[in-house]
């Protein structure tokens, strides 16, 4: 099996590892170096590739930290993992908030830089933003980035995904958004967040919720409906797990229905 690790500088070369590197796991602190299993290339993972009842919690930040606080909290007491998509914009703004997502022991993937929809960009300026937000979370939160990217918009194309995995990223997006973000403007509410979560479970069921609201004022639902998703998978019977465990699951899961090793699933966090 061949794996790829991602480069520490901008010129983001996909390096093959030889087998001794399927070894290496992912520690509980955000950010340490890994490789990226060759078959998370190739297309974007809406669903962690497992038929065991499990879930993972992801949360994009683009606009502010509200609502950060008391989703640190909830998943410290409920002793859940999730997995931060950031921007370098947001890492820049708030340089404090991406470290103390990182210090809770939580993953931190890449969301691009300014947050562009990227087929409006050429091959070269999708890279840039890629690249120009890795240095920015780095350099905010004192860790090593995982090699995730989120799309924009989930405004992805095979292209585009390509382009993406040549940088060494393997491409995360979303089985549901719960549409949070929308806000109470929008015509959410805190159960309309939570039955959105569910009416999506299924084995593997990566969750997108955002941190912050995007037009600045009213609750932060994501954050206010957190405690009840993460009870409500519970009490059906799933367990919520790390995306970094990704990263060292064999091939072969992909498509058969055999154990994975969710060792993450509160490990680390803090």
């Amino acid at each position: 099996m061949v794996f790829r690790r991602v480069s520490r500088s901008l010129r983001r070369a996909c390096v093959a590892l030889p087998l001794a590197a399927a070894l290496l796991v992912p520690t509980g602190a955000a950010g340490d170096e890994q490789p990226v299993p060759e078959h998370l290339f190739g297309s974007a993972i809406r669903t962690m590739p497992t038929q065991e009842k499990v879930v993972a919690l992801t949360f994009n930040a683009a606009w502010n930290e509200e609502g950060l606080d008391t989703v640190l909290s909830v998943l410290r007491e409920q002793k859940a993992a999730a997995t931060f998509f950031l921007t370098g914009d947001f890492a820049d703004r708030l340089p404090e908030a991406t470290r103390r997502i990182a210090a809770a022991g939580h993953g931190i993937g890449n969301h691009s830089h300014t947050h562009p929809h990227f087929g409006a960009l050429t091959p070269a300026g999708r890279a840039a933003e890629v690249n120009a937000a890795e240095e920015a979370l780095r350099a905010a939160s004192g860790t090593e980035p995982l090699p995730f990217f989120r799309f924009p918009y989930g405004d992805t194309t095979p292209a585009q995904i390509a382009e993406v995995n040549g940088l060494g990223y393997a491409d995360i997006e979303w089985t549901t958004d719960t549409n949070g973000y929308l806000g109470p403007a929008g015509g959410m509410t805190v159960d309309k967040v939570v039955d959105r979560a569910l009416a999506a479970l299924t084995p593997g069921e990566i969750i997108q919720m955002h941190v912050g609201q995007g037009t600045g004022q009213g609750p932060v639902l994501d954050a206010e409906a957190l405690p009840e998703i993460i009870d409500a998978v519970r009490a059906r019977g799933y367990a919520i797990v790390d995306l970094r465990t990704l990263l060292t699951a064999p091939a072969q899961q992909r498509d058969a229905d055999l154990p994975m090793p969710w060792a993450l699933t509160a490990a680390g966090l803090r």
